[in-house]
């Protein structure tokens, strides 16, 4: 009888335990937030766990054959996937996982499963679990939008073009297919966003991007590069897609302001480059560079102007990539010259002062105009180490002829840019002076509008601690930019040179020698002095005479010419 209710104590012991096991099982699922379904195959039994009426309400599932009603809850796309899932057993595989969308509540989840076989292969147990995964899956969405595309205007973000782009060039390799790259730089209208400031410019640039994602479909994809610059590439143009129909579509939009929030308008502008897989480049950066070169050109042949990447551009960059080689073996070697061209004083007839020149010829024996290798000098970052050679040959030399000759004349230099906001340039020019012994107030510095605007304080800054030095200042091509004699005032300079655009229209062109004539008459009451720039018939010397100009250079006084020429002028 003991033993009989030992055994009895012992099996309630057991169902007690199993019990709470039961209970402890039920709660880990309640608060799993998934959903569990449990089959045993060798009883046909089935159970439902966990948070079950969250992703299947109202589907009720007693034996195998129910887990078909499921397929009515999710998309359409992914009943097959599901199908293959809930019926793991009839693969014969052990365990196996997927994602699937939900049709009502657009919910993402998850679904595992993990079956348990017999020695003979047949499927005894299996359990089937749904997560739901919405947040982590929109937030991988989020990423991957963030990671693909620009947030402002909806287009496909520089990398990830480029990505497309270089897919795009493999594709047309193999199929001897055409690809054309049209690049957009939008107008900065710098006077427009002056009057509805940068948001609104922004806006408006925003706005032309959200329209270029219209042009986007099959084989055409478009993207948001930077600033103001946009891509379209298109795989074998044809049809609506051709480019002359996409250019012709931004054209026309071009034509309307783009409507702001604020109720403003903003009329924008642009230069469009096209480039061609395979006649322009072979890869697609190396397409995109093309397109970027003949950007700026059509920037700079009027605003919505179409420029394409032809044959003679390519020998000028092959032209342009040879200099730029020679000229940095040019620049080791020291192998450049200089010429001075002189400055007459129209009245007392003399010699006012000399411009040093920097002149080049390469080893194959070509002269190189100032005008084509110094833009190069500028992009590469040689031209300041150019431009400390000129400053310091030119003053060495004056120097020279200055003991020798007994001179009283001025030496102009040019200064660019790079060379002037270098730091430590004001102490590395005193030095030099310092150096050769010549007297500061002998040299002048030409500067340009351009150079001013790049940092206008840093420079006027510079420019004062030379002038208390007594070093003088000419401003260069005046008369062809934006600046006006009040804005001068608050400048050192002590001389003006009228640009040779403006004194080839003296004769020619009434407004432009009434122009002349206020500049040189006001700037003598401002206390500056005047220099004719490109003076070149005896007609235009007359009239600058006539007009009271101070100095003039140019070929009909007297060419550029080198140091042994200008040695015996100086005689």
């Amino acid at each position: 009888m003991d033993e009989l209710r030992y055994q009895v104590d012992l099996l309630g012991a057991m169902n007690q335990k199993l019990t709470n096991d039961e209970k402890m099982y039920q709660m880990i699922c309640d608060v799993s937030g998934s959903a569990f379904l449990y089959i045993n195959f060798t009883e046909n039994q089935v159970r439902i766990l966990g948070d079950w009426n969250f992703f299947f309400p109202d589907v009720e599932v007693k034996d195998v054959k129910d887990l078909a009603k499921l397929y009515a809850k999710a998309e359409e796309k992914y009943v097959l996937p599901l199908r293959d899932l809930l019926f793991l057993e009839k693969s014969q595989r052990n365990t196996d996982g997927g994602i699937i969308r939900l049709k009502d509540e657009k919910a993402w989840v998850e679904c595992t499963v993990s079956v348990l076989y017999d020695e003979s292969g047949n499927a005894t147990d299996k359990v089937i679990r749904f997560k739901d995964i919405s947040k982590l899956k929109n937030q991988n969405d989020d990423l991957a939008y963030m990671a693909y595309y620009d947030m402002p205007t909806g287009l496909y973000n520089k990398n990830y073009f480029i990505r497309l782009l270089t897919d795009y060039v493999h594709r047309a390799e193999q199929e001897n297919a055409i690809v054309s790259l049209i690049s957009i730089d939008v107008s900065d209208n710098r006077k427009q966003r002056d009057g509805l400031k940068l948001s609104a410019g922004e806006e408006g640039t925003q706005q032309f991007g959200q329209f270029l994602s219209s042009i986007q479909g099959e084989n055409v994809i478009v993207s948001y590069f930077q600033a103001d610059i946009f891509c379209i590439a298109i795989y074998d143009p044809r049809g609506c897609r051709t480019v002359e129909n996409i250019c012709r579509q931004i054209q026309e939009r071009m034509e309307t302001p783009f409507e702001l929030q604020s109720g403003q308008k903003s009329l924008l502008s642009a230069g469009i480059g096209i480039a061609e897989y395979p006649e322009a480049a072979k890869t697609a950066l190396e397409l995109i560079n093309c397109a970027e070169i003949v950007v700026e050109r059509a920037k700079k042949s009027g605003p919505n102007t179409v420029q394409y990447f032809d044959t003679a551009i390519l020998d000028e960059i092959a032209l342009n990539l040879h200099i730029e080689n020679d000229l940095k073996e040019a620049l080791s070697n020291l192998s450049f010259d200089l010429n001075f061209q002189p400055q007459y004083d129209t009245k007392e007839e003399r010699l006012r002062g000399i411009e040093a020149l920097v002149r080049w010829q390469r080893p194959d024996g070509m002269q190189v105009s100032p005008m084509d290798f110094i833009p190069i000098a500028e992009k590469n970052g040689t031209m300041s180490s150019i431009d400390g050679w000129v400053v310091e040959e030119s003053i060495r030399t004056f120097a020279i002829w200055k003991k020798k000759f007994e001179l009283n004349i001025i030496l102009s230099l040019n200064i660019s840019a790079s060379q002037y906001m270098e730091d430590g340039f004001t102490d590395k020019l005193l030095g030099m002076i310092k150096k050769y012994g010549v007297n500061p107030e002998e040299l002048e510095l030409e500067i340009t509008e351009g150079l001013l605007f790049e940092d206008y304080r840093t420079v006027t800054e510079k420019m004062c601690v030379l002038k208390d030095y007594g070093i003088r200042f000419a401003l260069d091509d005046f008369g062809t930019g934006y600046s006006s004699l009040a804005y001068l005032k608050g400048l050192p300079v002590n001389t003006l040179k009228i640009d040779k655009e403006l004194i080839e229209g003296i004769m020619t062109d009434q407004n432009t020698e009434i122009l002349i004539e206020s500049v040189i008459t006001m700037a003598q009451k401002l206390g500056y002095e005047i220099i004719a720039e490109g003076v070149e018939t005896k007609e235009q010397l007359s009239r600058l005479k006539e007009l009271g100009c101070d100095y003039m250079q140019g070929y009909l006084l007297s060419r550029p010419m080198r140091k042994e020429d200008m040695e015996q002028l100086l005689k």
